[in-house]
């Protein structure tokens, strides 16, 4: 006999893992010294969240994008991102791996909404600016721009499941009895 249901006590594990993985993104997004911004195929000019660098084969010159105060406004923003970001990781990890406290799920939501509304301010801001200030041509938004975004989006999946999780309580605490999606004959 076949059967399929939804493990609810697997979240408890599986929330606070992405969460790290998010860090983890996040972490290479901020600490990525290339890779938010290139011309094609980085040949002229590519840029990070910190700076800018232009050249030919390996004669590049850098310069500093923190003497522009939309450089700053994005540093700032996505360092306190990340920041809510761990603050919520360690409060999930003692929430439901060390113990099972359920009121404080909606907490850590809101903290990883919060979250992700700073950092979507800041992975816009810095697309809009580069282009309005430094625009010389075809720019692509490469691989460390994009895990920005990707650990803005796991951000904000595991606090839209962090808000609905209290309503499983039973569930989380392996109390309520295992509802099958499908039993076959």
């Amino acid at each position: 006999m076949f059967r399929c249901g939804i493990s609810y006590p697997r979240c408890r594990w599986i929330l606070p893992l992405l969460l790290l993985f998010a860090i983890i993104f996040d972490i290479i997004a901020i600490a990525a010294q290339s890779g938010w911004v290139e011309d094609e195929n980085a040949k002229t000019h590519y840029a990070s969240m910190w700076k800018q660098c232009r050249g030919r084969n390996d004669k590049w010159e850098c310069k500093s994008l923190m003497e522009f105060p939309w450089a700053q406004a994005v540093a700032a923003l996505m360092i306190i991102g990340l920041i809510i970001l761990v603050i919520a990781f360690i409060i999930s990890f003692v929430a439901l791996c060390c113990s099972l406290n359920i009121p404080v799920l909606p907490l850590i939501g809101g903290l990883l909404i919060f979250a992700v509304i700073i950092q979507i301010i800041a992975l816009i801001i810095y697309p809009v600016k580069f282009n309005e200030l430094i625009y010389e041509g075809y720019y692509d938004y490469t691989w460390a721009y994009g895990f920005g975004w990707g650990a803005t989006i796991l951000m904000l999946g595991c606090g839209i499941l962090f808000c609905c999780l209290p309503r499983y309580e039973d569930e989380l605490s392996g109390m309520a009895k295992t509802k099958y999606i499908y039993t076959s004959p």
